[in-house]
């Protein structure tokens, strides 16, 4: 494998960490109204569990509230009941028509600890991020014994990797910070 293949390969690798980190922090709510919040409500539909957004539609109307309108009518109660059993803390209203769902305001205790969680996330994945570095290293101290490069281009290529692994922490700081401005309402 040559140099910069296996540093196209950490770069990618790393991106994909990023990304990953924000799916994880659109799971942790913030006080505000997202349909994401109901991503893991799973509906028993004639014996089959199917997720609640194939469903219904998913709406927020207004800043603290969401608003499921489901495509059959009839699927009501079996959606109220899911969006209970999942367990996310909040309370559907069913209106005969539609689900409301108001998002409770979060206290400061809740938020604080809401943005220890994003710092454990994070971390996470700042370890994957090292992780994706050391293979690289690896790699490339492999493709050194094997003669594919001289030390010249070996050390250039390992600051190259370095300087990425950087950049992609970076880049996941940034995500948690924007996440942790979201959450204390800044």
């Amino acid at each position: 494998m040559d140099g910069k293949q296996i540093l196209a390969n950490a770069k990618e690798k790393m991106a994909k960490s990023g990304e990953a980190l924000k799916r994880t922090l659109a799971d942790i709510r913030a006080g505000r109204a997202n349909a994401s919040i109901l991503n893991p409500v799973k509906v028993d539909y004639y014996g089959a569990l199917t997720p609640l957004n194939q469903m219904a539609s998913i709406t927020v109307p207004e800043a603290r509230q969401l608003l499921v309108s489901p495509y059959d009518k009839s699927t009501l109660k079996d959606i109220e009941r899911a969006i209970y059993e999942a367990d996310l803390g909040l309370t559907p209203q069913n209106d005969g028509e539609a689900i409301r769902i108001m998002i409770p305001q979060l206290t400061e205790e809740r938020r604080k600890e809401l943005v220890k969680d994003v710092k454990a996330e994070l971390e996470n994945a700042k370890v994957a991020v090292r992780n994706v570095r050391r293979e690289a290293m690896d790699d490339l101290k492999k493709g050194n014994k094997d003669g594919d490069f001289n030390d010249d281009e070996f050390h250039n290529l390992e600051d190259q990797v370095q300087k990425e692994t950087d950049a992609g922490i970076k880049n996941l700081e940034a995500i948690a910070k924007d996440k942790e401005d979201e959450l204390m309402g800044k």
